[in-house]
């Protein structure tokens, strides 16, 4: 398994595409806290049902002044597809594809054997601090309760 960025850590900012095409940053969203939830391949089985869920309790994170975004190596097309396929519309998903994992590279996440990044959630702060953070076995579908109980 990876060596996953710390509690406590500097969350590390960057610039992602989202499903839309958008340009997002973590930087954007100062002020609010921001669950980054990684899949490692979309259009599989446990990454659907983990982008799904998060959609799912929308309200509850929102409730919770919580920005979710679902990210992986897929790109960006693929993300736009996959969204209108699973009906995302309120959480964002974004591209880690160019460079291939380089965001789930500096969070500690990111597999070289796989080419992919691990299955983790990482919860960031108002002021951009990681406040918790958990890897889960591949084949492990996120706990949204558990999430939601850290904020």
């Amino acid at each position: 398994m990876a060596n996953i960025i710390k509690v406590g850590e500097k969350a590390p900012d960057f610039k992602l595409q989202d499903q839309s095409e958008k340009e997002i940053s973590l930087s954007l969203f100062k002020g609010k806290k921001v669950l980054l939830s990684w899949h490692p391949l979309a259009w599989t089985a446990v990454c659907t049902d983990q982008m799904r869920s998060l959609e799912r309790n929308f309200k509850q994170f929102e409730e919770k002044n919580t920005v979710v975004l679902g990210l992986s190596i897929d790109s960006q097309p693929s993300k736009s597809v996959w969204a209108r396929v699973l009906c995302l519309n309120n959480i964002k998903i974004l591209a880690d594809f160019n460079p291939l994992g380089e965001v789930s590279r500096k969070y500690g996440i990111f597999r070289e054997d796989r080419g992919s990044s691990e299955r983790a959630n990482i919860l960031i702060d108002e002021n951009g601090m990681v406040i918790w953070a958990k890897l889960y076995e591949i084949h492990t579908l996120p706990d949204v309760a558990e999430i939601l109980q850290q904020l």
